[in-house]
């Protein structure tokens, strides 16, 4: 396959360590690394290629090990798509607009021109305004979906339109896909080479702590990620505690009920005097239009709650996004809500 990297990726030599080349077998005594030799948990270096763990993910995915890239959070797998496929200062990039801030923070430290293009009416995703932005120098094309902070997913065949279309990398962010009813993109990996899903273990399984991306995509351009990828970039209590996590952690019982709770959400909070709009959500958190977002955003404050004032953001005017809590913490948003 013809992925468009940057020319100079293929000849770049990898960091590469004695272990590498161990295949197994009986070796005891480990001095290749200068690592400490006094056992206390964490005195050796993790495994550089998170074995373990993304056979861990592939079962859980239902994807392939060579298809995974995991990173130290998903803005690690952001970083590393400009890297490889855009020249600094050359290429640019096409992205929804209200998305994710850190593709446009990343593309400036990369040096590369981000094309935004504005979410349409209800916040539907803007296909030919996507691809009409794009020319010969565009090389990713970001989506957000569900996106953030909107909060709505947008539908498969709309972005398989994107990536029938786009001759880039099409990247759908799924940061927050299982909260939403419309399913993910990694079943259509094999039929998109040019694809790249982003998910995360922050959100629904509760990791943000642990800070650790995922990345699907061809095998070519995995491998072109780990190629350039700081050697040791997942370190072993992580690697080790994530996958005890997949485990036991009560996934389905949590998002259940955040599932739950946003529809609660969806019918009291309209109520409130001081709201004036609960945009639909696919998400674990609802873009809210209040009377003042700056207002309403102080008086949370100033009773021990943080939410997020969008009111800045591109078509968000007036709004703030509230994530979705426990049971308990949303019954005290409601009734902070209704004092204001």
């Amino acid at each position: 396959m013809n992925f468009p990297f940057r020319p100079h990726i293929r000849s770049i030599a990898p960091y590469s360590t004695a272990r590498d080349d161990y295949k197994g077998g009986d070796i005891s005594v480990w001095l290749d690394a200068n690592e400490s030799p006094y056992d206390n948990g964490v005195n050796r270096y993790p495994d550089p290629h998170q074995k373990a763990l993304k056979q861990a993910i592939g079962r859980l995915k239902g994807v392939e090990t060579d298809r995974i890239f995991i990173g130290n959070g998903s803005d690690e797998a952001i970083d590393l798509c400009f890297r490889l496929f855009c020249e600094p200062a050359t290429d640019n990039v096409v992205a929804i607009s209200p998305s994710y801030g850190m593709y446009t923070v990343s593309a400036a430290v990369n040096n590369v021109e981000v094309r935004e293009v504005a979410l349409g009416e209800d916040f539907r995703l803007p296909v030919e305004g996507l691809l009409e932005a794009a020319d010969a120098h565009t090389k990713l094309m970001w989506v957000c979906s569900p996106n953030n902070p909107t909060g709505n997913a947008f539908s498969r065949a709309d972005l398989e339109k994107l990536a029938d279309s786009f001759e880039g990398m099409l990247i759908v962010d799924e940061a927050y896909v299982d909260f939403s009813a419309k399913g993910s993109m990694l079943p259509l990996m094999e039929r998109h080479p040019r694809l790249i899903v982003l998910q995360t273990l922050s959100k629904a399984w509760g990791m943000a702590g642990l800070r650790l991306g995922l990345a699907f995509a061809h095998p070519e351009v995995a491998a072109a990620m780990a190629h350039i990828k700081y050697p040791y970039n997942v370190n072993g209590p992580t690697q080790a505690e994530v996958i005890r996590r997949l485990s036991v952690e009560p996934h389905d019982a949590h998002v259940a009920e955040v599932c739950s709770e946003r529809s609660r959400l969806a019918t009291l909070l309209p109520q409130l005097a001081c709201v004036r709009k609960v945009w639909p959500s696919d998400a674990n958190f609802f873009l809210v239009e209040v009377d003042d977002a700056d207002s309403v955003y102080n008086f949370l404050v100033d009773h021990g709650i943080i939410a997020r004032n969008r009111n800045r953001v591109p078509l968000c005017h007036g709004c703030l996004r509230i994530t979705i809590g426990t049971p308990a913490e949303n019954d005290r948003l409601l009734a902070v809500l209704n004092r204001y």
